[in-house]
């Protein structure tokens, strides 16, 4: 049959592409809940394995160690075997990580539970990025990372309300093995209704060719401006929020501050309920005017540093409710702000790349929350527990990525613009 008598194929989005992404947001959701589950289990985690500050940091360490450097692999996997198979291996490991954790019966065997983890929760995020650059139009590209963003929020909110409710009503072991029965449900989503592409946008064919192909895809990757901006604006945005909730929040404002668990988990219900509002319109706002992306990310990065700095240096023996309700409320804009990494490495690489970019841009944030994490927690131990010291670490690593951003964004939207011209003179040439 001739190439003019094959039907065109249908247009990209629809119902039936918002079904097949919501499979993936969902497998996204339930590695969230697995992901931020120590955050409210930090201090029972301690008694249980009878650990200090820095062992307990370890736990979060490890995780997004493995996390971290698990990026550009499941970028690599995702560009050459596509969306579903990496989904299904992640959703299995996450899932037989969270059912270990409940069982471990020492620290050693929960290190290894939740490396596990780590390494499942690795392959969704930039799957489902994978998955909506391939269902829908790339104009929508800013807001269908926001939404996958804040249903990820939407996991966190499962943990600080569900989670640290169940653990002081029915115990370690069932919490965490009776949640890793979401991973069971997700999988057989998957293997059942997650498609890696419409009929009729199959992607050309790729020539892989072993080791040369890796290589390739991670210089030319790298090569661009625009990914490494995409990766420090996501190392110096994301992680005070992460490290936050991920695991310091808790004893942060229960034994610095001299709040009551109950208070405790509000605010970090709080930061969440934030991020999911902000992500909104972070989202609208990007898609609409894509200059606002660097000012979006930059007065992020200034005020979560004026207000982290407010509340440690606060001369009083504790920070005023206000002050710790409005800390929440900026941390909650680090999320979204962290996403507009993607809207700068995406336009900046082909889409035989965009999984190797978009690991590569993943890396920054969880890099810096895995270093921020492991300070807090040896300062903590070294000072006597003395929070001031131990959170003004944070400082270090915003001065470090906002200095490489400032490097690096005239640089990348050079690249952008040529970019840009190349592929409307390659358009206007195209025979018809």
């Amino acid at each position: 049959m001739s190439s003019a008598a094959l039907p065109a194929p249908r247009p990209l989005g629809g119902r039936r592409a918002a079904f097949v992404w919501s499979i993936g947001v969902g497998v996204y959701f339930v590695a969230v809940i697995f992901r931020t589950s120590l955050g409210v289990a930090g201090l029972d985690a301690a008694e249980r394995f009878h650990v200090n500050a820095s062992a307990l940091s370890t736990f979060s360490i490890l995780q997004l160690l493995v996390y971290a450097g698990m990026q550009i692999p499941v970028g690599l996997m995702v560009d050459r075997l596509g969306t579903k198979k990496v989904v299904v291996l992640g959703t299995v490991l996450f899932t037989v990580g969270q059912l270990g954790f409940a069982l471990s019966p020492s620290y050693a065997t929960a290190l290894g539970s939740r490396a596990l983890l780590g390494c499942g929760d690795a392959m969704t995020f930039i799957s489902v990025l994978r998955l909506g650059s391939r269902w829908f139009p790339a104009k929508h590209g800013p807001m269908i990372g926001q939404v996958a963003a804040l249903f990820g929020m939407a996991g966190n909110l499962v943990s600080t309300i569900v989670i640290a409710r169940s653990l002081h009503g029915i115990g370690w072991t069932q919490t965490f093995a009776g949640s890793s029965l979401a991973g069971v449900v997700v999988l057989v989503l998957v293997l059942l209704f997650l498609r890696d592409h419409p009929e009729g946008h199959e992607p050309p064919p790729a020539h892989h060719a072993g080791a040369a192909f890796v290589r390739r895809q991670i210089a030319e990757s790298w090569r661009e401006p625009g990914t490494r901006l995409g990766m420090w604006v996501h190392f110096t945005t994301q992680f005070p929020a992460m490290v936050f909730l991920l695991l310091w929040g808790m004893p942060f404002l229960v034994e610095a501050q001299g709040l009551s668990r109950g208070t405790a988990g509000e605010l970090l219900t709080l930061v969440v309920l934030s991020n999911m509002v902000v992500g909104l319109v972070y989202g609208q706002v990007i898609a609409r005017h894509h200059a606002a992306r660097l000012p979006l990310a930059l007065g992020t990065v200034g005020a979560t540093a004026l207000l982290w700095a407010a509340t440690i240096a606060y001369p009083g023996a504790h920070a005023p409710m206000w002050l710790l309700v409005t800390l929440c409320l900026v941390l909650g804009a680090c999320g979204p702000a962290s996403m507009i990494g993607f809207d700068f490495s995406r336009p900046a690489n082909p889409p035989e790349r965009q999984g190797t970019a978009s690991g590569i841009t993943n890396m920054g944030g969880f890099i810096a929350s895995m270093t921020t994490l492991l300070a807090v927690g040896v300062l903590l131990d070294a000072t006597g527990d003395n929070y001031r010291i131990a959170f003004s670490s944070v400082f270090f690593l915003e001065a470090l990525g906002l200095a490489q951003i400032l490097r690096l964004r005239a640089r990348a939207q050079r690249r952008e613009r040529d970019h840009l011209v190349a592929s409307r003179v390659e358009a206007v040439h195209v025979p018809v």
